[in-house]
């Protein structure tokens, strides 16, 4: 009965396959509508443009899947149609591409969840960690019940078309030498249409991000972002005049204790201090995926950050500063190159990203030891060679990963013997606390002061982490990783308090990101608000002046009175004449941000101005400000220039 619905032939396995696979797309993307119900827009206009988008890459994403198969099915001489051969390769195929399918629909479910966006450049450099990432899916689901639940699936779409007389027809039928070339031609056609033509940002068509991450199709997205994971800003952004724009930027850093060098496309310059405040040990310590809304200090009513709510009474409290990206090399950036973002991938994940000046430089040039500490191997993301690369030594939970010979650091391994807990990414924050707080008195035993960089781990899916430890089980929410992570914070302070070398030594808490930053608008800026503290400086205050990452650094060197050489766009939060502003940005997305007016800048040389709504974080959109698109500009032109240039080294 049912082979009456399907067309006859040696293509009837592709009409078939073709089907199944606009239907399964159309249920999935209704599924992430609903999923969003609240948030996206379901105006009659927008859902059905939303839909029709989606169908048409599709259509793009089916004419690569199956231009193999068109073209085996075009090309196949008669005598071999429906032979052993013919239907071993087509059975073979068929089952492996429709399980890849299955599975895929199913990760980009996961993939939703995590992150409210298709698959993009994280999917991509997820390919690149697999111990990491398949680690993390066996913590974190059910991996036999999801694989069963695929190979269930797979055999009953093969079913189907079975009794559909689907391979029946295919393996009975030998077409024309006319059909052989419509066949073969329409996706050769389509192919080459959306490779040449068609980008993946043409799905972006709507003002809710929502709606135009539905409009997508994942796979494409996923070979879109692999294709652009890089990207020169004067090929996709806006640009001004060089000259004029490195020329807006020093002046917006100048300052009276400030004296820039005389090349003019540089930012090059020294601070200048009385010098008198004696070197201070810091540790630094950049927690994973720490947003505001966690702590209590920020409204929080969960009491899951009871240690951090008390410190941000004892410290200088950032209650205004905010992440420049998403991810946690994006932090590292920030806070070491005190850097706007630049397009693409993060700095430390690009060629040619060592021997720059970073602060570690500063404190290198005042002869501090310079550590980075992070639970798991640090080959990941290209933390290793990053740091290791631009002065620093290296503590991690090394499993094999090298550094290339032109690294010059020294590598230590994490021991079996000093851990206590471990999951897919690394081993718990207390063990990584104890294992610094064992090296810091070994540093101050030599006599030199230390600056110890500490990457956390435990705030992250599986949020798996030590029982017995806090009142929340582990492995269960985002809030026990949370409360967790807090804890592990006061157990280093209890055991830090007791050193001889804890009176002399600062401590900065910052959050790499955000746990989320997905929201309907471009940029959903709420999703970059970020708590940092400097304790135990001397000072106790909350700050209210909007910032950025990227002043972190530069606000505690004002601190410390220092006298230092700056590539840096951050500023002195705490010095006079601060302007308020931050710097947020997805891998294409770039904004600049002052108080409640905010400048998006998009790949497509396009910019949109808003006004920032806070309080319900809408973004409203106003008539464009020239004056204010220059400057945002110029910051990320001159930002990418400089390290394109080789000018940051």
């Amino acid at each position: 009965m049912m082979t009456k619905f399907l067309p006859k032939g040696r293509f009837s396995l592709l009409t078939a396959f073709a089907s199944w696979f606009l239907v399964a797309s159309l249920l999935l993307r209704i599924a992430f509508m609903i999923w969003q119900h609240d948030e996206v827009s379901w105006n009659i206009i927008d859902l059905l443009r939303t839909l029709c988008t989606g169908v048409f890459f599709d259509l793009g994403t089916l004419s690569f899947i199956l231009l193999p198969a068109a073209l085996y099915f075009s090309v196949l001489p008669k005598r071999l149609i429906g032979s052993w051969f013919d239907k071993i390769i087509t059975y073979f195929f068929t089952v492996l591409i429709l399980f890849i399918l299955v599975l895929t629909f199913f990760a980009e479910i996961t993939f939703w969840d995590e992150f409210r966006t298709r698959f993009n450049f994280i999917a991509v450099d997820y390919l690149i960690y697999t111990h990491e990432v398949v680690a993390n899916i066996k913590e974190s689901y059910p991996l036999p019940i999801l694989i069963g639940g695929v190979l269930m699936i797979t055999m009953l779409i093969l079913s189907v078309f079975y009794k559909m007389g689907v391979f029946r027809a295919t393996f009975s039928n030998s077409p024309s030498i006319k059909k052989r070339l419509l066949a073969a031609g329409t996706f050769i056609i389509v192919a080459i249409l959306f490779s040449v033509g068609i980008t993946n940002n043409q799905a972006e068509w709507s003002a809710n991000r929502y709606n135009s991450e539905i409009s997508k199709a994942g796979i494409y997205s996923f070979f879109s972002a692999f294709r652009n994971n890089q990207m020169k800003y004067t090929e996709f952004y806006s640009s001004v005049d060089n000259g004029a724009a490195f020329a807006l930027v020093r002046n917006k850093l100048a300052s009276p204790n400030t004296q820039f060098t005389t090349d003019m496309q540089s930012i090059h310059r020294s601070i200048t201090a009385t010098d008198t405040v004696a070197n201070k040990n810091v540790v630094f310590i950049l927690v994973e995926s720490l947003s505001a809304k966690f702590l209590g200090e920020f409204g929080n009513d969960e009491h899951i950050s009871p240690f951090m709510d008390s410190i941000a009474q004892q410290s200088i409290c950032f209650k205004n500063l905010y992440a420049t990206g998403t991810r946690t090399v994006r932090g590292m950036e920030a806070v070491t190159l005190s850097i706007p973002p630049t397009p693409g991938q993060s700095i430390v994940k690009r060629p040619d990203n060592h021997n720059l000046y970073t602060v570690a430089s500063v404190f290198k040039k005042r002869e501090y030891d310079c550590n980075f500490f992070y639970g798991g191997d640090g080959y990941f993301d290209n933390m290793n060679s990053f740091f290791g690369g631009n002065g620093f030594t290296i503590y991690d939970r090394g499993r094999g990963s090298v550094l290339s010979d032109d690294i010059k650091t020294t590598r230590h391994n994490i021991t079996d013997a000093e851990v206590t807990f471990e999951n897919a990414w690394g081993i718990c924050d207390e063990d990584i606390f104890n294992k610094m707080l064992g090296v810091a008195d070994r540093q101050y035993q030599s006599g030199k002061p230390f600056f110890n960089f500490i990457m956390t781990t435990s705030n992250h899916r599986p949020y798996t982490y030590p029982s017995g430890k806090i009142d929340i089980p582990s492995g269960k929410s985002r809030e026990g990783a949370v409360k967790y992570t807090d804890y592990a914070l006061r157990q280093l302070f209890r055991k830090a308090s007791r050193k001889p070398w804890f009176k002399n030594t600062v401590f900065v808490i910052i959050a790499d990101h955000c746990a989320s930053s997905a929201g309907k608008d471009e940029i959903d800026l709420a999703n970059y608000h970020i708590p940092s503290f400097i304790i135990n400086a001397g000072t106790v205050q909350k700050v209210e002046t909007q910032c950025s990452q990227i002043d972190i650094f530069p606000t505690l060197f004002g601190l410390f009175g220092w006298h230092y050489d700056s590539d840096f766009y951050g500023k002195n939060v705490l010095e006079n004449g601060f302007e308020e502003r931050f710097f947020s940005g997805t891998y294409r997305k770039l904004a600049l941000v002052k108080k409640n007016k905010a400048m998006i800048l998009s790949d497509q040389k396009q910019q949109h101005f808003y006004k920032w709504d806070k309080n319900t974080n809408d973004l409203l959109p106003l008539p464009m400000d020239k004056g204010f698109l220059t400057e945002t500009i110029s910051f990320y032109q001159t930002a990418d220039y400089l390290f394109t240039n080789r000018k940051l080294k």
